[in-house]
């Protein structure tokens, strides 16, 4: 069963600016990554999510409900965490807690106790005085504490220290045992990988690439870099080689193999028969995968065409 549907939606601000045709949907206890750059259309789609904004062309559902006709109903419901964080003025960070306890009509607060513990929350300061971190720990208390079932979350750790990025990574591990659908914006590749099902890369407004992690974990394509021990074994193994090698620089004495487990036997009889320094696996990451649809010179040196297979 999909919890959030976003399907076909458009919204042009022209200059190609916008995002454009943008669909996915998310099942029911699924964390779902959304991942690009600053400017790529993440923001936008979720604003389209949340109701603040109505599509050109297209519709988006959460539980079956319109996001922009249902608009009230969604914001009481998610828990949502902006980019952009925006209080009122004039309030401690415990007034706004209780604001929205109101609001939401909380009255067991010992959820939020519990994530102002986690989080290390000063709530008895001026939001206007709170630092950056600060106001994000704010914005995550106040997501979580009526602890909804569905969560879209748009660049949740921006402005934390490492710590509490780290602790939150491991709270929405737990959000996931739970259940819940997570709706994760990001353009922190740990943060992304280390949490989602599956994951969108978004460029210029359009979903490009829509991915299981568990394919790029287990990618059974593998990249080895071999030093050999002088130039005349690197000679040597360029001319017997059935690999086709890209030669950078004349004086090199490294290669990088792009190797599926079929051609690894074949690499590895070739290499008998020369004499090396040191041949090690780079590990093929999200980052790399990533890179693929944002910088095309980095994709081909990677051998892009080995993972089209299987991930797409």
């Amino acid at each position: 069963m999909s919890v959030i549907e976003v399907r076909h939606v458009t919204k042009d601000y022209g200059h190609g600016r916008g995002i454009f045709d943008v669909s996915f949907e998310i099942a029911e206890g699924e964390v779902f990554g959304f991942l690009g750059p600053n400017g790529a259309g993440k923001t936008t789609t979720i604003r389209h999510l949340m109701g603040f904004s109505k599509p050109q062309e297209g519709e988006l559902y959460i539980n079956g409900k319109d996001c922009w006709k249902s608009a009230a109903i969604i914001k009481h419901d998610v828990g949502y965490l902006p980019g952009e964080l925006a209080f009122p003025k004039g309030m401690t960070g415990e007034g706004f807690i209780q604001f929205m306890a109101e609001e939401r009509q909380i009255s067991d607060m010992s959820r939020t106790d519990y994530l102002k513990e986690m989080f290390e929350l000063d709530s008895a300061m001026e939001i206007e005085a709170m630092s950056l971190g600060s106001k994000r720990k704010l914005a995550l208390v106040t997501a979580f504490m009526h602890n909804p079932k569905v969560l879209i979350l748009d660049e949740p750790t921006s402005g934390l220290d490492p710590v509490m990025q780290e602790r939150f990574i491991q709270f929405i591990l737990e959000e996931k045992k739970e259940g819940k659908t997570i709706l994760l914006s990001s353009h922190i590749f740990s943060e992304v990988d280390a949490t989602c099902d599956r994951i969108a890369i978004i460029k210029d407004g359009v979903v490009v690439s829509t991915i299981e992690a568990a394919k790029l974990k287990h990618n059974t394509n593998k990249t080895f870099k071999i030093e050999f021990a002088t130039k005349k074994d690197y000679q040597q193994f360029l001319a017997r080689t059935k690999f086709k090698i890209p030669v950078e620089r004349p004086d090199q004495n490294q290669v990088k193999l792009n190797l599926t487990d079929e051609t690894m036997q074949r690499l590895f009889t070739e290499l008998s028969e020369v004499s090396i320094r040191f041949i090690s696996e780079i590990k093929f990451t999200l980052e790399d995968y990533f890179m693929d649809f944002y910088d095309r010179k980095k994709s081909i040196a990677a051998g892009e065409e080995n993972l089209e297979h299987g991930v797409h």
